[in-house]
């Protein structure tokens, strides 16, 4: 071994500064990165952190408007609360461990409380502009990649007072990146359900509620989907609201905590839960099974928290188990409040108690009926597992929740042997599984629960998945359907989106369904490759490599070797998200597209008929 291999001195030891940390491992400050395809990717996250200011200035009593644009990449958000002070405008945006919000005083039931948000999306950033105004100054400082580039002010200015920041999301860390305004606008919604009075203008729309979680639920569910009217409790920290599907079997949760969407739970959830299911076994003077009362239930809650404690940076789950203060722990509150308040709502409607409890003995009944198929049905599924050829595994699982890996967590569902080997042998082991269809899936509608356990597919399907009593365990946080863009593999698409309409419409609704998007055509010469996802990119290619390019036109995924299908299902990936239109019920949507309405269901397709012309250029293979 040489000498210099074994000094260990202070020169080997390297302190990285706070931005080139954050761009080492962004993962550890936002989560995944992402292109922007799903709700939780890096680049909405960048947004939150910088809304959650805005939001806590509201809290304060401080701007009653939130103004946000997203156009061609640029993100502005501007607040009309205090402005940050102006002798601290660069060190609130560049330092660790700055912020007002470490004096409890200030901020006592805040979101933000690590000092770390505005740093992450400064450093994150290849643009970003802090503007603050008040007291008829203004001060701004601009950034690229955390670094200050210039600074201007304090100045003179008639601006009303408060903070405006401007960025754009680095192309270099996130790759091909769109915002969704989809995602944008539930995001949006989310904080004017949990802040009445709040108004958020996005990109000229405007978003305002007035009845909180009441709003959250109607907004999202369509009214005839539901058993009886939304029952809406609000106390001084907390706030429900709780139905019950008449056509969705498994349970959904909206929980919320300081204005944080925690979608992945946590001791509130968990006490909610409980909570639902004590009161109404008190209430009936009945020991009825916990499952049996959460079936199908639809509902949400939102606490506040002195100082909240989460399980991760990006505060999906709260870990927290007392509320701050002199209150109790966050269970008993929650119990508390559910236990009083609920139980004397169902007292005072007798019409909803008789339409729950109904509902709880149907459930009841179907759970025995079920109980010896499902007990076959789980044997069955133990039996496969142990050599189970539908599903190639992968290591980390979106319950891994530890784990700065587990929101890539994907299960790829295939048709065909070429393309299951085609993704088997190109995908990354640590994080994405395949599991392959024998041709094409049963039609499930209008079947009930039980055929889920009778029929192999179904059955292996959701065990792979781990939703048979909740989604709340899910394995996998993206569920792709990888099928060819032909007849055949349209039919496959839409036969697995009726099962999860079916069975598991909160998967959908949750964002964790997707369509894996493949190329059309390769257009290529002897120094480049480019892969076009559409005619128009195809004829960009074209423009851009010299000579007369080689072009080949892909029909289906069995086509494309395993090395080239790492290129589409790498970071480059592009999924088209699978989204509920909440004007229509999930029942007149299945029974429009999959029911007997054969003539409504023509006019429909050819209104709708997209006919693609096959260009024949000199060189397609």
């Amino acid at each position: 071994m040489s000498q210099d291999t074994t000094k260990y001195t202070e020169d080997n030891i390297r302190s990285l500064d706070w931005k080139e940390h954050i761009r080492l491992r962004p993962g550890m400050y936002i989560g995944k990165l992402g292109d922007g395809s799903s709700a939780d990717d890096g680049i909405y996250i960048l947004l939150k952190e910088v809304i959650d200011n805005c939001i806590d200035e509201f809290v304060m009593g401080a701007g009653k408007t939130i103004e946000i644009s997203i156009k061609d990449k640029v993100v502005k958000v501007r607040d009309y609360g205090r402005g940050i002070p102006l002798g601290k405008v660069v060190d609130v945006v560049s330092k660790m461990n700055t912020g007002g919000k470490y004096d409890s005083r200030a901020f006592k039931k805040s979101v933000g409380l690590n000092g770390v948000g505005t740093k992450a999306v400064n450093a994150l950033s290849s643009f970003f502009e802090v503007q603050s105004s008040r007291d008829n100054q203004v001060k701004t400082a601009q950034f690229s990649s955390g670094n200050l580039e210039n600074e201007v002010g304090p100045e003179e200015s008639s601006k009303r007072k408060g903070t405006k920041v401007t960025f754009i999301p680095d192309e270099a860390i996130f790759k091909n990146y769109k915002f969704r305004n989809e995602y944008v606008e539930r995001m949006l919604k989310n904080y004017v359900y949990l802040n009445p009075g709040l108004t958020i203008v996005f990109n000229g729309e405007k978003f305002f509620s007035e009845n909180g979680l009441r709003d959250l639920l109607e907004d999202n569910n369509n009214m005839d989907d539901m058993l009886y009217p939304i029952i809406h409790l609000k106390g001084e920290d907390i706030e429900i609201a709780i139905t019950h599907s008449r056509t969705q079997y498994s349970e959904e949760y909206h929980s919320f905590v300081n204005g944080q969407h925690t979608t992945h739970g946590g001791t509130h959830q968990a006490a909610f839960r409980e909570a639902i299911v004590k009161t109404i076994r008190d209430f009936y003077g009945k020991n009825y099974e916990a499952s049996d009362i959460r079936k199908s239930i639809i509902s949400a809650i939102a606490l506040k928290v002195m100082e909240p404690v989460f399980e991760s940076q990006t505060k999906t789950k709260l870990g927290s188990t007392d509320m701050g203060g002199n209150l109790p722990t966050v269970r008993t509150y929650i119990n508390d409040f559910v236990g009083k308040y609920l139980d004397n709502y169902l007292h005072k409607n007798s019409d909803t108690a008789d339409k729950l409890q109904r509902k709880i003995m149907m459930a009841e009944k179907e759970r025995k009926e079920l109980s010896g198929i499902r007990k076959l049905a789980r044997d069955r599924a133990k039996k496969s597992n142990l050599h189970n050829k539908k599903l190639r595994d992968c290591r980390v699982h979106l319950s891994d929740i530890k784990h700065d890996r587990r929101l890539e967590s994907s299960l790829f569902i295939t048709e065909g042997d070429s393309a299951s080997g085609s993704i088997t042998k190109s995908r990354d082991v640590n994080t994405q599984a395949v599991f392959s269809l024998k041709g094409k899936p049963l039609n499930s509608y209008g079947m009930t629960k039980k055929i889920v356990y009778e029929n192999e597919e179904f059955n292996l399907l959701q065990a792979a998945l781990n939703i048979e009593e909740s989604i709340e365990d899910l394995r996998y946080n993206n569920i792709i359907i990888a099928t060819d863009a032909d007849v055949d593999g349209m039919h496959i698409r839409l036969l697995l989106i009726t099962f999860f309409l079916q069975f598991f419409p909160e998967l959908i609704k949750e964002n964790h369904l997707y369509i894996l998007q493949t190329p059309l055509f390769r257009v290529r010469n002897k120094k480049e490759t480019i892969y076009c996802y559409s005619d128009e990119e195809r004829q960009m290619a074209i423009n851009k490599l010299t000579g007369k390019p080689e072009i080949t036109r892909f029909k289906g995924l069995g086509e494309i070797s395993p090395d080239e299908f790492r290129h589409f299902i790498g970071e480059d990936i592009r999924l088209e998200p699978i989204m509920l239109d909440k004007a229509m019920s999930i029942e007149e949507l299945l029974s429009f597209y999959m029911g007997k309405n054969t003539p409504d269901r023509q006019k429909f397709i050819i209104n709708n008929l997209k006919v693609e012309v096959d260009l024949i250029e000199d060189k397609v293979i």
